[in-house]
């Protein structure tokens, strides 16, 4: 049961507004692109190698791709983004239905409005819009440990959640207004959720949010019992520079936010390092397009994920607008997949490919072993 909030009415009101005008920025700021990295993911440097004797038919490759106890018909995630604000109730519902059409997997964005005011939760309701879609809840790994794993194991059940995803922020939280600046504690409250999801049956996936996962990150996850993480990598919408956009001007946060905007690790590098620690990887963090999907595939990924494009393709076009997106990201990785000779999704991680200086580099002095495959 959600405990009854201690506030009086007027002030869970404003509390409420707030976080809606929150996700409001934060969904406005995004869609822009006025928060983009200037430092790339380095899926560039990922070069396939064409073949001219595929020898198969185009429909022959097959795409169908496990995750998370289920099966995809795609391996393709429309990562976390919203919730909280009439504008999210609409993008998640439209989302989560292109996503049950193409055969892909949907996630809500964090959850601890809902958790925080109960009256948001249909922001995050999709089920009955969307009854066959693959969905995966979102908290932060700092409100996990406050709120207790029973409530994450609740937040999960009270959407139909196939699987919970916790989130790791630190670096949006630096620069937020009131963010958390307490991250101790973190691998304990992931343990706790894992045993206590995984006796309810739900999967957990550890994400990143924009900065990407580290080497050393990977491995203590491993460690801990994960096994499935989204990296989140460098290289997509810098979150750092979403909460330095939302700053006030001239303000400490904002000045610190704009010396960070471009922090973290490299999709492709997480990507690599998180393959190399033996985890299943949802490779985010920048993807625009099928060939983005298909190099993070080639370096150990199970699946692409993308955000802000699909939230900009259906701020151009609605639902249909977001379905036409996602099929062409999957008619590219099923064509790029045929040229170069492999027939499934999966085995583009032992497709022929080169990699680039910058990216080998990166792989070199972190110790990640390039060579790597499944």
């Amino acid at each position: 049961m959600v405990p009854p909030d201690p506030k009086d009415g007027s002030q869970a009101v404003a509390d409420a507004s707030a976080i809606a005008r929150r996700k409001a920025e934060h969904l406005e700021v995004a869609a822009s692109g006025a928060a983009d990295f200037v430092r790339p993911t380095l899926l560039d440097d990922v070069h396939l190698v064409h073949q001219a004797l595929p020898e198969r038919a185009l429909a022959d490759v097959d795409l169908a791709t496990p995750l998370l106890g289920r099966t995809l018909r795609a391996p393709l995630v429309i990562t976390g983004m919203t919730g909280g604000t009439p504008e999210a109730a609409t993008i998640n519902r439209d989302l989560a239905r292109a996503a049950a059409r193409v055969g892909c997997a949907f996630g809500v964005g964090s959850q601890r409005a809902m958790a925080e005011h109960p009256e948001l939760e249909p922001t995050f309701q999709v089920k009955d819009a969307a009854p066959d879609v693959v969905l995966i809840g979102n908290i932060g790994v700092v409100q996990a440990a406050q709120l207790g794993v029973a409530r994450v194991v609740e937040l999960a059940a009270r959407i139909g959640a196939d699987a919970m995803a916790i989130h790791l922020n630190p670096g949006q939280e630096m620069i937020q207004e009131r963010g958390d600046r307490d991250f101790s504690g973190g691998l304990d409250t992931i343990k706790a959720a894992l045993d206590a999801l995984g006796a309810r049956g739900v999967p957990l996936v550890v994400k990143e949010t924009g900065c990407g996962l580290s080497p050393q990150a990977a491995t203590a996850l491993r460690a801990a019992g994960v096994t499935t993480v989204d990296v989140a990598g460098a290289g997509g919408t810098s979150w750092v520079a979403v909460e330095a956009k939302r700053a006030a001007a001239g303000s400490d946060a904002a000045a610190l936010g704009r010396e960070l905007w471009d922090w973290g690790v490299p999709t492709a590098v997480a990507t690599a390092a998180c393959h190399a620690a033996g985890l299943t990887v949802i490779a985010s963090g920048g993807l625009r397009s099928g060939h983005d999907v298909a190099r993070a595939l080639a370096l150990g990924a199970t699946c692409g994920g993308m955000a802000a494009p699909v939230l900009r393709a259906h701020n151009a076009g609605g639902l249909d607008g977001a379905i036409a997106l996602l099929e062409r990201v999957i008619t590219s990785v099923r064509t790029i997949a045929l040229l170069t000779g492999v027939g499934a999704a999966a085995e583009l991680a032992r497709a022929p490919r080169h990699l680039g200086p910058t990216l080998r580099g990166w792989l070199d002095d972190l110790g990640i072993a390039a060579g790597a495959r499944r």
